[in-house]
């Protein structure tokens, strides 16, 4: 593949990657898939640089199309068509693009009704984060034995786990989910829950 061709497809790429912890919600409240929501939300920290990588790729690819070519004055008369993904309109097409995806957080908002805004108002409500401190652990690979039971639970929205600190935090849905069971999960993995506290 064509580097001019790489390119914009890679900036296309990254622009939904920067957007997917944004975008994944309302796919989920519009298909009423919930469950999927918060699997990308990993990536909202990452956004800066997502954002910063697809504006110099997009950049790059702009400056490539528009630069004069060495040696060439003109490709007129020579008959080879250029494909359509080669072309400015198709660069174009993308930029366009890529700055919808990129502004997607900014008018996300318009694709909910009341009723659905309710609901994720009311899914947000039911959301409690909680901080368990958790001896034992000594390296990443407790840190990961803990994370995955923990995210094995039914109910659970995301966390995090950090051996340094000695730290479990846990997202989870209240209706679905309490702190004694994560508390005991993370017990059967060998090592132990000294306490907890509930964030705000």
């Amino acid at each position: 593949m064509k580097i001019n061709t790489l390119l914009p497809n890679l900036s296309i790429l990254m622009a939904i990657a920067s957007s997917l912890c944004c975008i994944m919600p309302v796919l989920a409240v519009l298909t009423g898939i919930g469950g999927i929501a918060s699997g990308f939300s990993w990536l909202e920290p990452a956004r800066p640089y997502f954002l910063v990588a697809t504006l110099l790729i997009l950049g790059l690819a702009w400056y490539r199309k528009l630069k004069p070519k060495k040696g060439v004055a003109c490709d007129c008369g020579t008959g080879n068509k250029t494909a359509f993904w080669q072309t400015k309109t198709f660069l174009g097409i993308l930029s366009v693009l890529v700055v919808l995806f990129l502004s997607f957080p900014i008018y996300s908002g318009v694709f909910f009704t009341g009723s659905e805004k309710r609901a994720m108002a009311k899914k947000q409500s039911q959301v409690r984060n909680v901080e368990f401190t958790v001896s034992g652990m000594t390296c990443a690979g407790c840190e990961l034995q803990v994370k995955r039971r923990i995210d094995k639970l039914e109910g659970i929205a995301g966390s995090t786990v950090s051996y340094e600190k000695r730290k479990a935090a846990v997202q989870f849905d209240n209706t679905r989910m309490n702190t004694d069971k994560i508390a005991k999960a993370i017990n059967s993995t060998g090592y132990t829950v000294v306490k907890y506290k509930i964030l705000l």
